[in-house]
């Protein structure tokens, strides 16, 4: 959306908010963008609804004659290529391409470019569904004229495990923030009970019962901002934990400051992630993470300075690392001290 004051006109394109998600089109709106919904377009598979997605989107592009089509998420990403793909092809049969209006970009056709935050060939399908989204991510590649990536190691993990496209296709632009509010908070003192924060959807790739194992014998309290499918779930288990009373679930909270000034260690314990927002976050406010070593985390967390990098899925180890920053508060404030200096 920032960028979207370079160009004349800009045009959002999304899938309705779920119920358990949290919304953000007010970020579009502060921008004077208002987005265009398309209720069909939602994450989960659905022959039905994808088709109709599809026809939608190629309408709006129609009616729109964009020059770059910019997507981003797995399926809006796939649809949304599909869509530029097949206006390409008619535009090109009938002789009338449209003559793209931004220099830089330097061509007589609508140019696709598409934005991988993370990818989903990891934790989230089994392994015929997996290698299914492989090799559709891979046609798209052949028709995608830019592809960006958040991170270094995520662009390494696409072109070089997954193959989706040739490097020269990639570029790494890292994700940007405003995060001076943060910067200015202090750490939490005189604090018997260190909380420890998970930021994200309560979804199975974020792991939070990983967390839950982890700090069962420990003296801390989790604080769990974020919603989603498995609220209810993991509420349960928690009771199944006995740790219910050292457990509470704030929902999506808007206001950074609120959720970071409570907080004394942020966890993330995700299965896989992309750049992952909640660790620059807590960084920028001088906050130590523990944090599961995947994607793109390495990018951002010096291992054993600005916080600890455990194997994803040893709650033992997890929970190891917490309680060396729980008996320390000297080295929590070292950690977050250094954090602040990597983000800044």
């Amino acid at each position: 959306m920032l960028l979207s004051e370079g160009f004349r006109d800009t045009v959002l394109v999304c899938g309705e908010v779920a119920e358990t998600e949290g919304d953000m089109m007010y970020l579009a709106m502060e921008k004077g963008i208002k987005p265009v919904i398309v209720k069909e377009l939602g994450r989960e598979l659905s022959w039905r609804d994808d088709w109709t997605a599809f026809w939608k989107i190629y309408n709006i592009i129609r009616e729109v004659k964009p020059d770059i089509i910019h997507t981003h998420t797995a399926k809006a990403g796939a649809l949304g290529r599909l869509a530029g793909m097949f206006y390409r092809l008619l535009r090109f049969a009938r002789n009338d391409a449209p003559v793209c209006h931004c220099e830089a970009v330097g061509r007589s056709n609508l140019v696709l470019i598409h934005t991988f935050h993370g990818h989903v060939f990891s934790g989230y399908f089994g392994k015929i569904k997996t290698v299914f989204f492989i090799w559709v991510e891979r046609f798209l590649g052949l028709f995608t004229d830019r592809i960006i990536t958040v991170s270094e190691n995520l662009k390494k993990e696409l072109v070089e495990k997954y193959r989706i496209a040739p490097g020269k296709k990639f570029s790494v632009i890292e994700l940007g923030f405003e995060l001076d509010e943060l910067f200015k908070l202090p750490q939490r003192e005189n604090n018997e009970i260190v909380n420890i924060g998970i930021v994200g959807r309560l979804v199975p790739i974020k792991n939070h019962k990983m967390l839950f194992l982890a700090v069962r014998n420990l003296k801390a309290k989790i604080i769990v901002i974020g919603n989603g499918e498995m609220r209810a779930e993991l509420e349960d288990y928690a009771g199944e934990l006995g740790i219910q009373d050292r457990v509470e679930f704030r929902g999506w909270v808007r206001d950074l400051k609120a959720i970071y000034e409570g907080l004394d260690i942020v966890a993330l314990t995700s299965l896989n992630e992309g750049t992952p927002v909640s660790l620059i976050e807590a960084m920028a406010a001088g906050r130590p993470v523990v944090t599961a070593s995947v994607g793109g985390v390495a990018d951002i967390v010096e291992d054993g300075k600005s916080g600890y990098l455990v194997e994803s899925g040893n709650a033992e180890e997890f929970g190891r690392k917490l309680m060396d920053l729980i008996r320390d508060p000297e080295k929590r404030k070292n950690f977050g001290e250094y954090g602040r200096i990597i983000v800044k």
